[in-house]
């Protein structure tokens, strides 16, 4: 696979993520995709599992803020009913959304973890900027057309069944 497509970690969800070791590792923000990331494409409300695992990461004293595509309502009324700090439309994998959300966080790079769903946006993006890359499964197969293309090709570049396993590939 092409190294600036591969993640650093596979892991099945958000709820996998070893927040203590991503704290060894000197990260102190998460930047983290929406749709199909945090809550299902389109979900305007976030889980009770959710809110709970943002207030541990909050607890353990990381930054966090939603790096979207999706339109401004959107995300910036779920960021709003979270309370995290969002950009929408942010034309992953470009690294502008990216580099403002650290300005946001307070971070830099190697302080600073990506976490997504998708290859071609969240992982390359990340990537670009060298960031630490979080591959997680999609949480449906509910979502946008173009992204359902796109899947097809994600599945060209990734191993047929990336581990799921907290597994450090640096």
């Amino acid at each position: 696979m092409i190294q600036i497509l591969q993640p650093q970690l596979f892991v099945q969800s958000i709820y996998d993520i070893d927040l203590r070791r991503l704290e060894n590792r000197g990260i102190k923000g998460l930047i983290l995709d929406l749709d199909n990331t945090l809550v299902e494409w389109n979900q305007p409300e976030a889980s009770d599992e959710l809110l709970h695992w943002l207030s541990l990461i909050k607890d353990q004293g990381f930054k966090t803020c939603i790096v979207s595509n999706n339109m401004s309502a959107r995300v910036e009324t779920f960021s709003r009913h979270i309370g995290i700090m969002a950009i929408a439309k942010a034309a992953k994998p470009r690294r502008r959304a990216f580099r403002q959300a650290m300005h946001n966080m307070g971070t830099v790079g190697r302080q600073t973890a990506v976490v997504g769903d998708q290859v071609f946006t969240d992982i390359l993006g990340g990537n670009r900027l060298q960031l630490f890359t979080i591959l997680v499964r999609p949480m449906t197969d509910r979502e946008f057309w173009t992204t359902q293309l796109v899947r097809r090709v994600e599945r060209a570049v990734l191993p047929s069944d990336p581990p799921l396993r907290l597994e450090d590939r640096v």
